[in-house]
């Protein structure tokens, strides 16, 4: 009988421990199923606002604060729109500035020639349209590349410009928007005295043009794949509201400024723009409106009255003329409508790679 007993309470033992098992096996599935939620929402989140969505993340504890696990989360980028991660990496704020080095950090570049690692770093994310993030990310780059591949050039400075010359290559070479293309003699003379006074070996120099000749930088596809070379190097991007040409109702648009037009589209990831606004003979100016702040407008000055020479798609993907007299825009804040106003106004003649470019190369020829 009390063997009977011992059984019986062994059994109910047995019974419990089963129970707490299979308790604490749905606890740690439902714990995975949130963070699967956590992280889809936070994805989502760092689309549309990367610092909202890295907050949302550390706060919901899919990544712990730590700044190098931050930069992995990017360089892994699954789900991860790749124009807002180089929005956020190009960013001055202090933790901004060190996961930009552990992201480049995660970067293996050791016995890759300059196209190739420039190849790895340009897939991992958008570089944006505002010349001083291009300069904090390309530094972050070049000292990064020599330090993986030491005596290969002999300054980071010498890596900062050719790593330009060979960006700007790639437009020159394949966008066709560009007609005179650069022969190999003109890249030889863009890089003369870069290397601390000295030239770079011609063959170094050679093999990285034929690489470029042979095969474009390829970028991420959320980004635009059909118009790659187009907006591969932006003069400004980002959201503004539009005043519609027919129809006066307000829509929030992404805008792309690039080679002297101004391209809006629905979202970030459209591989087509909605309309495109040639700014040829186009001004623009600060305008108040009753119903939106922070406005500017695009007209022209010489036709009045006139329909602006752009182009939109319709609700049935036909390409047709556009109906404004002048296009009105909103920002979010005074400092932004500023800021456009300013681009679009420098981005007829000027292109923010060649200032860059021009200030580094002055930087090395004051040392020597």
């Amino acid at each position: 009988m009390a063997l009977l007993e011992d059984i019986q309470k062994l059994k109910e033992e047995i019974a419990q421990v089963f129970a707490e098992i299979d308790c604490f096996q749905s606890a740690e599935e439902s714990k995975m199923v949130q963070r699967d939620k956590d992280l889809c929402v936070g994805r989502k989140k760092f689309n549309m606002d990367p610092t909202k969505g890295i907050q949302y993340l550390t706060e919901h504890k899919v990544l712990s604060s730590d700044l190098r696990e931050i930069a992995r989360f990017l360089y892994k980028g699954e789900g991860l729109n790749k124009t807002a991660i180089g929005d956020y990496l190009g960013e001055r704020d202090p933790a901004n500035l060190q996961i930009l080095q552990a992201f480049v950090e995660c970067h293996p570049f050791a016995n890759l020639n300059l196209v190739q690692a420039l190849r790895q770093f340009l897939w991992s994310f958008r570089l944006p349209g505002e010349a001083q993030k291009i300069d904090r990310m390309m530094e972050a780059f070049a000292n990064w590349y020599c330090q993986c591949n030491p005596g290969v050039f002999q300054s980071t400075d010498t890596c900062y410009v050719l790593s330009f010359s060979v960006i700007m290559l790639n437009t020159s070479l394949h966008n066709p928007n560009v007609k005179d293309k650069p022969p190999f003699e003109r890249f030889v003379a863009m890089n003369r005295g870069i290397n601390n006074g000295g030239d770079l070996p011609e063959e170094l120099l050679r093999n990285l043009f034929e690489s470029i000749k042979n095969e474009p930088f390829s970028i991420p596809e959320d980004d635009g794949n059909d118009l790659t070379h187009t907006f591969f190097n932006p003069s400004r991007e980002g959201w503004l509201l539009k005043l519609g040409g027919r129809v006066k109702t307000w829509k929030r648009r992404w805008f792309i400024l690039t080679d002297n037009c101004l391209y809006y589209f629905e979202y970030t990831t459209d591989k087509e723009p909605l309309g495109i606004i040639p700014l040829e003979n186009l001004s623009v100016r600060k305008v108040e409106d009753p119903k939106k702040p922070n406005c500017f407008e695009l007209f022209n000055p010489n036709c009045k009255g006139q329909k602006i020479k752009a182009c939109k798609t319709d609700g049935d993907g036909k390409v047709v003329e556009g109906k404004h007299q002048s296009y009105k825009i909103s920002a979010a804040t005074p400092e932004e409508r500023d800021l456009w106003i300013e681009a679009i106004r420098t981005s007829i003649t000027q292109d923010p790679f060649y200032d860059l470019v021009s200030a580094r190369k002055k930087k090395i020829a004051s040392k020597n």
